[in-house]
């Protein structure tokens, strides 16, 4: 009865309160057609732990596990190498088990780590200040709009081509309910697309706009200058978003801040925290001190006690559940506690120079396997500067060029069409991305796999 502590007569009393005569009541909205009638067809219905293990174990073996096979699969999620320290480490009870600082003068731990992941953070974007971490770099793109808002009490925000069609549809699906107007645009993966897309959105900003958000490098793997957009941004009193969804990019390439962001939203997935089949993972907030007070989220700070020594407080909380009720920023409950620790541990095994010099790997990696590419005939290259991901034309369909690599035991990208199924003019695009994982037999297990598969 561990996680079924209420008796029959429990549930007849609850039941009776709320004016339902049984438990199916309760899903009377619920299309019949959506609920699941009886087991789960091809589950044994019911097994010892013995039996239930082997059955799953036989089921998990179908996967094609990341770490066993070339990988090249980027679109937003990176594999790295995640030192054996990081986990060992986030896994010791005093981490473990403080997962949140409701009462922040108890847990000093707590607070401190966080401490010294917003400074990583804020010194990675080269912002002045970053929160404690929120859910992933969706949500956090999405509680950047509605800061702008809040902010320049404008209602338009203009997003680039090139941001992560995921990351939109999250956006318009909570703009949906806050009013905020967004404006998209359909993206090109052609060699110059940043040029284009920052010349279109500069003509685009005017009195109405809060905000412009680019990704850098975009989801094509374009790296771009965003100094020109920042300044038109300025201009008009408009606030500049960056979002980056591969943070080791940032041991390579000038930081938003250096070139005029506002605000700087990213995934942290890539440092300490790996894939893990989608989540959980790590959403990433920086801006500029003067907006402190808008941002969503925890923020912590260090102060010293009554007898001079150091510690550490929740300087500001400004969540629904605390004092602000409904004059709070955000509506986000908590902050990915232990993901932030396992970034934080990573980024401090890595320092300075380990986090250039694995960017630098990375970059390299890319580039031998984009020259590489190239030169199998009926290929195009289509991203001219890039960091690790990049973008090629095929003669045929990715989608099923995928599955053949695939096939070949070779994972060996992402087709631009499972991101935006209704552009069949992107069929044909297939974006692949090259970290420190990738070995130089992977490279050439790829190019094998692709030359077969576009000259059949």
């Amino acid at each position: 009865m561990r996680y079924l502590p209420l008796t029959p007569d429990d549930r007849a009393a609850m039941l009776a309160k709320v004016g339902a005569p049984t438990i199916d009541d309760l899903f009377v909205d619920v299309p019949a057609e959506a609920r699941l009638p009886g087991p789960i067809p091809g589950l044994p219905h019911h097994q010892g732990e013995m039996l239930v293990e082997r059955e799953l174990t036989r089921m998990a073996a179908k996967n094609m596990a990341a770490g066993a096979h070339p990988f090249f699969i980027g679109a937003g999620a990176y594999r790295h190498h995640v030192p054996a320290s990081v986990d060992h480490l986030i896994q010791r009870g005093e981490f473990l088990t403080s997962y949140t600082p409701y009462q922040p003068e108890i847990a000093q731990g707590t607070l401190q780590y966080l401490f010294e992941f917003q400074t990583q953070v804020a010194r990675l974007f080269g912002m002045e200040v970053a929160n404690a971490s929120m859910y992933d770099g969706a949500t956090a793109t999405t509680e950047a709009i509605f800061m702008a808002r809040r902010i320049t009490k404008r209602p338009r925000t203009l997003i680039s081509r090139g941001v992560h069609p995921h990351y939109v549809r999250a956006a318009e699906t909570l703009c949906h309910f806050t009013g905020d107007e967004l404006e998209t645009a359909a993206p090109t993966p052609g060699r110059t697309p940043p040029t284009d897309d920052m010349a279109d959105l500069i003509a685009r900003i005017d009195d109405r706009t809060s905000a412009v958000i680019v990704q850098n490098p975009d989801c094509f793997g374009h790296v771009a200058d965003l100094s020109p957009l920042a300044d038109a941004c300025h201009a008009k009193g408009a606030l500049l978003i960056v979002v980056v969804t591969e943070v080791v990019s940032l041991g390579a390439i000038r930081s938003p801040g250096e070139m005029g962001a506002d605000i700087v939203v990213g995934e942290g997935q890539s440092l300490g925290v790996g894939l893990q089949f989608g989540g959980p993972h790590l959403g990433l907030f920086a801006c500029n001190l003067k907006h402190v007070r808008q941002m969503p989220g925890r923020l912590c700070g260090e102060t010293v006690d009554a007898d001079g020594r150091r510690g550490f407080v929740l300087t500001l909380s400004t969540r629904e559940q605390h004092i602000r009720r409904e004059k709070a920023t955000s509506n986000i409950c908590t902050n990915s506690g232990l993901m932030s620790l396992a970034f934080s541990i990573h980024m401090t095994l890595l320092g300075e120079k380990g986090l250039r010099q694995l960017a630098a790997l990375n970059h390299a990696r890319a580039c031998e396997t984009a020259e590489r590419l190239a030169a199998i005939p009926g290929v195009t290259l289509l991203t001219e500067r890039f960091f690790n991901e990049f973008a090629v034309a095929l003669p045929v369909p990715a989608r099923q060029a995928v599955r053949d690599m695939a096939e070949m035991g070779v994972l060996g990208g992402v087709s631009a069409e499972r991101l935006w199924p209704d552009r069949p003019d992107l069929a044909n695009v297939l974006l692949i991305a090259a970290t420190e994982t990738v070995s130089p037999a992977d490279i050439d297990a790829l190019v094998r796999a692709l030359t077969e598969v576009v000259s059949k």
